[in-house]
């Protein structure tokens, strides 16, 4: 890691800002590219674009020193909300953006700002938007590689391992939470079951939930607004100790993964923090590939199913086949095993046991 944390002209003090993907898992990603540039630019701060869903985020972020919270839309250009935005832009006296993103609309605000230096892959011809041009993002199969290696000079050797993203919570926030939620003491177990398409959502969830519960511990359920429905059958077949946390507030997330022991989760945005935090992590992968997609930071196990499935990774968000087969044969047994070997050598099994109903 010690080759890319060196940059000869380290008296710039101009501010940065990061433009990522607006999406959870690919917005914790790009802590690693924060990790790059203050290794090049200790004195430099670094502000990250963020829409209100990630914005809690860069709450727990070292080294950022704030988020831009502002929501532009996905699907349109909406070139009043890009005036608006580059206005707001030009206050903060940006030396360099980094857009990550490789769409047109991404590197406008930043143009529109006068932000000297814009860097990006070529992408969607931004010829005159990005200033700073990258190619050879398609020889860059991994997001953080793609992502990173815009931290770097031009042309530079992309290091073997690259700064991990990290996500600093305090016992402090931790506790008060626990207590604000009436959430008690007791070891719990977070549960994650949405993800970006169905073909990527284990189907036994609501059977983990039950079998955590008769164990001994808590089980928390959490994700956004369009996992209520799935909690709603989570607590139904876990019963009083699973408790729903889902919501319009990732903060409930991220704090319910830092007081976790362990999180149990599909490859999501989720996943990603809990690795970023510390907490172990079960991540369960079907038809994506976890070489690519699975966090930075270790994780306590990758699951898959054994079964061959040979449209597998197909890396779509609906299965094609209609049998998603590769989610489906994924036992809950299995799932428990290993949650029970990373519980165990935490000592937490004893203490759940003595717990139980």
């Amino acid at each position: 890691m010690s080759e890319i944390l060196r940059e000869p002209n380290r008296t710039d003090i101009s501010p940065i800002l990061l433009i990522p993907y607006m999406w959870i898992g690919d917005f914790v990603r790009c802590h690693t590219v924060v990790r790059v540039l203050k290794g090049r630019w200790p004195d430099r701060p670094i502000d990250v674009l963020t829409d209100k869903t990630c914005a809690p985020l860069v709450d727990y972020m070292p080294g950022v020193r704030k988020g831009i919270v502002w929501d532009l839309p996905r699907r349109r250009l909406a070139l009043g909300a890009q005036f608006a935005l580059a206005a707001e832009l030009r206050k903060e006296s940006y030396g360099s953006a980094l857009v990550m993103s490789r769409k047109w609309k991404a590197a406008l605000a930043p143009t529109l700002a006068g932000i000297p230096e814009r860097t990006g892959f070529i992408g969607e011809a931004r010829f005159g938007l990005v200033n700073d041009w990258r190619r050879g993002e398609k020889d860059l199969p991994r997001m953080v590689d793609q992502c990173a290696a815009l931290a770097l000079p031009a042309n530079a050797r992309l290091p073997h391992e690259w700064p991990m993203p990290q996500l600093v919570v305090s016992r402090d926030d931790v506790a008060a939470w626990r207590f604000a939620n009436k959430l008690g003491d007791r070891p719990a177990i977070t549960l994650a079951p949405g993800a970006v398409g169905p073909s990527k959502r284990w189907s036994y969830f609501p059977e983990a939930a039950r079998t955590l519960a008769d164990i001994g511990f808590d089980v928390w359920v959490v994700g956004g607004p369009g996992e209520k429905q799935i909690a709603a059958e989570i607590v139904q077949a876990g019963g009083a100790r699973v408790r729903d946390l889902t919501g319009n507030d990732l903060r409930n997330a991220i704090l319910a993964l830092a007081a976790s022991p362990l999180a149990i989760s599909n490859d999501s945005g989720l996943l990603h923090v809990a690795a970023a935090i510390g907490t172990p992590a079960v991540g369960i992968f079907g038809p994506t590939s976890p070489d690519l997609w699975k966090p930075l930071n270790p994780i306590a196990a990758v699951i898959q199913s054994r079964t061959d499935v040979p449209c597998r990774p197909c890396h779509k968000p609906v299965c094609r086949m209609q049998h998603h087969a590769c989610m489906r044969d994924i036992p809950t047994s299995e799932v428990i095993e290993v949650a029970q070997r990373a519980l165990a050598g935490a000592g937490l099994l004893a203490t759940a046991a003595r717990q139980a109903p």
